[in-house]
């Protein structure tokens, strides 16, 4: 089984782009940092060897700009000869963000039960301000339901 990176690699050079592109899109938030990952993203190198970043926003490519050679300087320090020539930041498309990873999203708090809510609604009867009475009762049912789900069995 052929490596799809390596068809890449040949299909930009048929182009003119060199093989940066494949290589710099798999490290691009290592090299760059999670933060500027998130908002710009590699477009395309273009045959004078600068690379076209989209970014989320113009104020985004903005302060990308000012940072420009604080970038290119690191990209070539991690990347060497295959580090693009120069770097140009224009708002444009990202790709869309991974979906987190189902075992560290927190589970939905838990549903009080009856009784809990009923204990809260005691609980918070002396509070004249009907809205802030319930505001209460519920803030107090959801504490009781966590309370209870986090005890062991």
């Amino acid at each position: 089984m052929d490596r799809l990176g390596d068809h890449l690699d040949g299909e930009l050079r048929r182009f003119g782009e060199a093989p940066v592109a494949s290589g710099l899109v798999s490290r691009w938030e290592e090299l760059v940092g999670p933060a500027i990952a998130r908002n710009a993203w590699p477009a395309r190198v273009a045959r004078d060897g600068t690379l076209h970043v989209n970014a989320s926003s113009s104020a985004w490519a903005f302060e990308l700009t000012q940072l420009r050679e604080t970038i290119l300087e690191r990209l070539r320090a991690e990347l060497g000869a295959a580090a693009p020539k120069a770097l140009r930041f224009t708002p444009g498309p990202l790709p869309e963000p991974d979906s987190p990873d189902p075992a560290t999203v927190a589970p939905p708090p838990p549903v009080p039960s009856a009784e809990q809510r009923a204990q809260a609604a005691q609980a918070a009867a002396a509070i004249e301000d009907p809205e802030l009475r319930e505001l209460v009762a519920r803030a107090a049912a959801q504490s009781l339901a966590t309370a209870a789900s986090s005890r062991p069995d």
